[in-house]
């Protein structure tokens, strides 16, 4: 399993893991840090940009998820739906002949949706975690390898899913650079 953050000081890799941890290493590694350092979320390849003003403790407090509200709270007004299960209400457009057939499901259409939704994830699951492995390699790689040799060749291989190709164009790229995204476009076949 590949860790939820990466923070690179230039091609080296500084700190891997989650967010809290990855930023505190990031914050004490600033102060004699020459390259830039890039965090990056793991799960779609992207950099994030965190506050990384105050100490360490100031640091964490603004990463931490908010505290859950109390659940008998009258603070807020209780919405539609089962927030308790965690349903949220979004709007759906479909044509009449979609809707007279959701209508005619047992359960009616939010459990005829939640039905559908459900088989298209068991049927699509392995294609969807490996178009979001590929992509999540190649948002990495157009940040730190963009300018490096064979960057658009081995963007080809990784979009037709070669490994062979792909591991021998980027061998000469700067180790860390190299393995982090091995590990992001094949984490679930290595």
């Amino acid at each position: 399993m590949i860790a939820p953050y990466t923070a690179f000081a230039g091609p080296k890799l500084l700190a891997s893991g989650p967010l809290v941890e990855v930023a505190v290493a990031v914050k004490i590694a600033t102060g004699g840090m020459a390259d830039p350092i890039i965090i990056f979320d793991n799960a779609s390849g992207r950099s994030i940009d965190l506050d990384l003003r105050g100490t360490h403790r100031e640091i964490v407090a603004r990463l931490q998820p908010p505290a859950a509200a109390e659940p008998d709270s009258p603070a807020e007004p209780r919405g539609r739906g089962r927030p308790k299960l965690g349903v949220v209400a979004r709007e759906v457009t479909l044509l009449p002949r979609h809707w007279d057939w959701l209508a005619a499901q047992p359960g009616g259409a939010s459990v005829a949706l939640r039905k559908l939704v459900e088989d298209a994830r068991r049927a699509n699951g392995d294609r969807d975690r490996t178009r979001a492995a590929r992509d999540a390699a190649y948002h990495f790689m157009s940040t730190m390898a963009g300018d490096l040799p064979h960057f658009e060749e081995a963007s080809r291989a990784l979009f037709a899913a070669d490994r062979r190709k792909f591991g021998e164009l980027i061998a000469g790229w700067p180790v860390d650079i190299r393995d982090h995204v091995i590990r992001l476009a094949f984490a679930d076949h290595v």
